[in-house]
């Protein structure tokens, strides 16, 4: 068959190919179309395209298909390429017969399984790199489905459930838990395929991800290769890159079940992500997944500087979201344990923060009051936290110091810190009256409810004075706590009653253990005299 080249084709600007005409019509529809529409014989004809996926080598192969009567070497090293200069060409219905490279290409592909693990992932990098064009789509669907089928399979090989944390240097997949050689084993056969896969885009890591979660493999594997993902990528990458890399890692752990996630690794995150603004969507992502199990964190974890333009010293406005996500979780009920961990957290951070001049009182009060009040046993710390706070915000008016007072339960206030409050000239005295009638009336139920001696309760009125600022003069107020005399009760000569019966009791009981000393006395005189040695016996009564 003669040859002539009739027609140049510039491929994406890359390379100028002379071509015969007829030849290269003969297999493409797409040419055949073009072609068509042309009166008469015309020479010099010049195609142009913009857009072919693969560029320059894939267009070569394609030529070559069509020079050599239809026939071409498929393989795993270029059917991508293949399949889409010919999905590009249309080579589905060829003028000159059954010769269709769509056709045998899509015949090809059934034999993927039988590709090696070296060939999938060079046919998986070469659909990656014709993206976002859509004829790609196919193949790379059918790579990346082979892929996770073979990952599965090796998952699915041991016979044991990993039994690693998230945040473990490896994965457990033997039952010989007592060598150490079978564990390093086993965590190479859990993440081998980490370092082979970071090569993907992000948009093959969401569908590797997708595909993983819908063949059900551990979530705990999963989020490790996504942070493997994220920090291997990073070193190279650009701005943008980076932001897109986070992006997809926040997204696809969010789809997991967030237990299995690494808490620290999350928190790693966080901090790049405030560089690089991300989008909102994942933003709010990631802090919920950190605010979800809050109770993990520590007191280094929150102390987030504030993004530029903010005056406080530390990021209070993050924190707060922290606490909403924590309590309008995923999780319904939160267990007392947890949020007395939280509380404890917050009281903490509370008592860090409250130094910080600019901070303003609604942001410190809206922490303080976060936390429902069955969250804390004791709110001693809180009161802490506070009495720092008011230090330094000494100038704040009564109304604001009493809003952030509102925070705070003086039931659940010591003895040591009720004295302290008592004399507190910080705190506004509306405050202080109401935790010394608070204890008063918390001293009195223990009175009514406990049986202790008439020595113990013949104690002297307390006097406490508390001191105010007026608009003019300094002022007092007294507020007297009966301790031992509660004349505010009505059944007064009750008490006393009860209190002289529990006295008489006491004494009984005296009596009887000094009798009983006296017997175990003798009874260990007898036994040494006898046995020549003593041995000792429990002390019923000091």
């Amino acid at each position: 068959m003669e040859i002539c080249c009739d027609l140049e084709v510039d491929v994406n600007g890359e390379e100028t190919f002379m071509v015969d005409k007829k030849i290269i019509t003969s297999y493409s529809g797409r040419l055949s179309k073009l072609f068509g529409k042309t009166k008469g014989t015309t020479r010099n004809l010049k195609v142009i395209f913009h857009d072919f996926p693969g560029g320059a080598e894939s267009f070569e192969l394609m030529s070559r298909f069509c020079y050599n009567n239809g026939k071409t070497q498929i393989s795993p090293y270029n059917i991508c390429l293949l399949h889409c200069a010919a999905q590009f060409m249309e080579m589905n219905n060829s003028i000159s017969g059954t010769h269709n490279l769509l056709e045998q290409t899509d015949k090809s592909l059934k034999e993927i399984n039988y590709w090696t693990w070296s060939e999938l992932l060079i046919a998986l990098k070469q659909c990656q790199d014709l993206l976002p064009d859509v004829n790609s789509s196919v193949i790379l669907q059918k790579c990346l489905d082979s892929l996770v089928g073979r990952l599965a399979l090796t998952n699915e090989a041991s016979p044991c459930p990993s039994t690693s944390s998230p945040d473990s240097s490896g994965f457990r997949f033997s039952c010989d838990t007592k060598s150490t050689e079978s564990v390093k084993t086993s965590s190479s056969r859990a993440t081998w395929w980490y370092e082979d896969l970071f090569i993907l885009s992000p948009n093959l890591v969401e569908m590797l991800v997708k595909s993983m979660v819908e063949r059900k493999f551990n979530h705990v594997i999963i989020s490790r290769f996504l942070f493997y993902y994220h920090k291997s990528k990073f070193y190279t990458a650009t701005s943008d890159e980076k932001r897109k890399i986070l992006e997809t890692v926040i997204d696809m752990l969010y789809t997991l079940d967030w237990s299995s996630v690494s808490y620290k690794s999350l928190f790693g995150i966080l901090r790049v992500s405030m560089s690089l603004n991300i989008n909102k969507s994942s933003k709010n992502k990631l802090e919920s997944m950190i605010g979800s199990q809050l109770d993990q964190a520590t007191l280094d974890n929150l102390l987030v500087p504030s993004p530029y333009g903010i005056n406080y010293l530390y990021d209070v406005n993050l924190v707060l979201r922290f606490l909403k996500a924590f309590l309008n979780g995923r999780s319904s009920q939160l267990s007392a344990i947890r949020l007395r961990k939280v509380a404890s957290l917050m009281d903490l951070y509370m008592a860090e923060v409250a130094p910080d001049p600019c901070l303003k009182p609604s942001k410190f009060q809206a922490i303080a009051m976060a936390l429902p009040d069955s969250a804390r046993d004791s709110c001693d710390e809180l009161y802490r936290a506070m009495d720092m706070y008011l230090e330094v915000h000494a100038g704040l008016p009564d109304e604001e110091k009493l809003k952030i007072c509102c925070a705070l339960n003086y039931e659940k206030l010591s003895a040591e810190i009720y004295i302290h409050l008592s004399q507190n000239t910080k705190f506004p005295s509306k405050a202080t009256v109401q935790g010394v009638v608070s204890q008063q009336y918390k001293l009195k139920s223990l009175l009514e409810g406990t049986n202790i001696s008439q020595q113990d309760t013949d104690l002297s009125c307390t006097s406490i004075e508390i001191r105010s600022k007026g608009k003019k003069d300094e002022t007092s107020e007294q507020v007297v706590l009966y301790a031992g005399k509660l004349d505010v009760i009505s059944d007064n000569e009750k008490l006393k009653s009860h209190l002289q019966g529990m006295q008489w009791r006491v004494m009984e009981l005296e009596k009887v253990c000094r009798k009983m000393q006296t017997q175990m006395a003798k009874i260990m005189k007898s036994r040494v005299s006898s046995h020549g040695h003593s041995r000792s016996l429990p002390r019923l009564c000091s």
